[in-house]
């Protein structure tokens, strides 16, 4: 149903700040806390102009009795500016993502079959499951490093494990993406270095 498709919430400053659905965004432009954004040039719709637009042939729209409304897929909010601080969640996938699949002992990128996590510090010597004391290793290493430390099995971590900042590929990777929200939420197009 069309109604609980995904739309994109950006802050006043146009920053990803949440996704809703087509519903919730309709109601919000209808009551005038944001504003839609036609994904072809950007350009800024209240309610009665978004309504006003003609529906691209085969995108998804809400019907009424006299009009079809497009969906919106990106919706900017009127006054809201902040930045919620979500943070990453610690599950098994955000993990492997930071440490990048990869066996933080030997370098070794096997299947996630062969991928275990270790607690840095064994958890039988008081180490705790957190962003800094657990890291991804393949089956082998952690069968050899078994309950010491790295430097008494004689390994050295690859990177040291840290709490990974919000990543706006994890936080809106729980929906199939949209093509008109890649400029809002692509790592690449927030984190490149400008020239001065």
């Amino acid at each position: 149903m069309v109604l609980n498709d995904a739309t994109l919430v950006l802050n006043r400053n146009w920053v990803p700040v949440n996704l809703t659905t087509v519903l919730d965004a309709l109601c919000k432009l209808y009551a005038g806390s944001a504003r839609a954004i036609k994904p072809d040039d950007y350009s800024l719709h209240d309610f009665d102009s978004w309504a006003s637009l003609k529906v691209i042939d085969g995108a998804p729209c809400v019907r009424t009795a006299s009009i079809a409304i497009q969906a919106p897929e990106v919706i900017v909010l009127s006054r809201y500016g902040a930045v919620p601080d979500r943070g990453v969640a610690f599950s098994r996938l955000n993990l492997y993502k930071r440490d990048r699949y990869t066996c933080q002992y030997c370098g070794r990128s096997p299947s996630v079959t062969e991928l275990t996590i270790d607690h840095v510090v064994p958890r039988s010597r008081g180490g705790i499951s957190s962003w800094i004391n657990c890291v991804v290793a393949c089956v082998q290493c952690n069968f050899k490093k078994a309950n010491r430390t790295p430097a008494e099995a004689g390994f050295v971590l690859k990177r040291t494990p840290a709490k990974p900042e919000r990543s706006s590929q994890l936080v809106f990777a729980r929906v199939q993406r949209k093509v008109s929200w890649e400029k809002f939420i692509s790592d690449a197009y927030w984190n490149v270095e400008l020239k001065e």
